[in-house]
């Protein structure tokens, strides 16, 4: 096991292109850190610099005590899993695992030893007799993970290693791969577009917009304290609700106010947000997260002040969970950070943000209690947790805290 320590790495391409600038992550010995961020933001391409498949630009990349720049991928002491499982499928399980080892001549007794602890850690033992035809994904995504594992390396490095799963297998394989981490205390880099996969995963997730570290934090952190609205956008499903707004004094409270509403702030506001009392009417761009907003008739907060009174436009019943759609006549969100986060969902996300944004209004979603009588048409009234409202700065997007602007 060892660190990894990423010091001002760049990856600046013939053409011109910048896929990583100035890259500066610290992982610790041990760590499962996640990096995560829209197609293209150059996370991948950060993933293989480390693993020596791809050269630097400039900048340092040490594993333990050694610096690696120079290093071919069969020196660093790492192993990758690829989207790709590249089994071989004429071996056995047996044989797809023990074949690094043998091309290290390591004795039978050594191989057989490692090759059976793995397969024992990974549910595999009955089906080490099996070729790879024979496996379901999620046992062949094994089978590429225990070929790793057997080779006792220094560092995991994972390459978006479920994608080619189905959405049942992906929850359960990623719950899989953390456990196996945890109890192999390998530090290990996961590369992934899906942010559930990246919050539910990582000790820490290191959040990348067009190859810029944007935010490196523990999961619960980086969620409750997004730095920017790039990093408010991405992370959270459904997404966080953005709109502009003003703050306002009423009644000796602070009070955020857009589409005709004026939510009242709590007391301690100041104390726990102190930059934001340099907005006192200003405007700034209000974050809701949908897990924020519940049916009035359900919640339990103090309701006074904190209501918004909207007509349901749509409704996705989850099972779980309701989430409602409804429109708000406040400007929505137009930055460069929010047409990435749209274009990464795809150009109808992007047309549907234009045609929003030419009516005046925000969409909001709402995720309520599955006991809402919630209907698509009538009138609802919503509670607003306002303790968990986030706000950034109009100008730069930057996420209001402790100091102003």
């Amino acid at each position: 096991m060892a660190e990894i320590v990423l010091d001002h790495v760049t990856k600046s391409f013939p053409d011109g292109t910048t896929a990583v600038s100035e890259l500066n992550i610290e992982i610790h010995d041990g760590e499962f850190i996640v990096l995560v961020g829209p197609s293209g933001c150059g996370k991948t391409t950060a993933l293989r610099m480390v693993a020596g498949l791809e050269s630097l630009t400039h900048g340092t990349i040490r594993i333990g005590e050694r610096v690696v720049n120079d290093l071919q991928p069969k020196e660093r002491d790492i192993d990758m899993v690829f989207q790709d499982y590249a089994l071989y499928p004429h071996m056995t399980v047996y044989d797809n695992m023990a074949f690094g080892l043998k091309l290290r001549k390591l004795s039978k007794e050594e191989i057989d030893g490692r090759v059976r602890d793995a397969a024992r850690i990974l549910g595999l033992d009955e089906l080490l007799k099996r070729k790879p035809k024979a496996l379901s994904g999620g046992q062949r995504q094994r089978v590429a993970m225990g070929r790793a594992i057997v080779r006792n390396p220094q560092a995991f490095l994972m390459d978006e290693p479920l994608s080619n799963l189905d959405a049942k297998l992906r929850v359960q394989m990623r719950s899989e791969i953390a456990r196996i981490q945890r109890e192999l205390g390998v530090t290990t880099i996961y590369v992934t577009h899906d942010q559930t996969e990246a919050m539910t995963m990582g000790d820490r997730v290191a959040v990348i917009r067009k190859g810029v570290l944007q935010q490196v934090e523990a999961p619960q952190y980086l969620y409750e304290h997004p730095v920017n609205l790039f990093v408010a956008g991405f992370i959270g499903s459904p997404a966080m609700n953005l709109t502009e707004a003003t703050l306002s004094r009423s009644n000796g409270s602070l009070d955020v106010e857009f589409g005709g509403f004026h939510l009242a702030l709590p007391d301690d506001i100041g104390t726990t947000r102190p930059g934001l009392l340099a907005y006192e009417g200003k405007r700034v761009i209000l974050g809701v997260r949908p897990e924020d907003i519940e049916d009035a008739r359900l919640a339990s907060g103090e309701l006074e002040h904190r209501r918004m009174r909207a007509t349901v436009e749509l409704r996705e019943a989850l099972g779980s969970d309701v989430v409602v759609h409804f429109s708000v006549d406040s400007p929505v969100v137009v930055t460069e950070d929010v047409k990435e986060l749209a274009a990464d969902v795809g150009q109808e996300a992007v047309q549907g943000l234009e045609q929003v944004a030419a009516h005046g209004k925000s969409v909001f979603l709402a995720r309520l209690n599955p006991r809402t009588t919630a209907r698509v048409g009538e009138a609802l009234e919503l509670y607003v947790d306002t303790g968990h409202l986030h706000f950034f700065d109009h100008g730069s997007g930057r996420g209001i805290y402790a100091e102003p602007g």
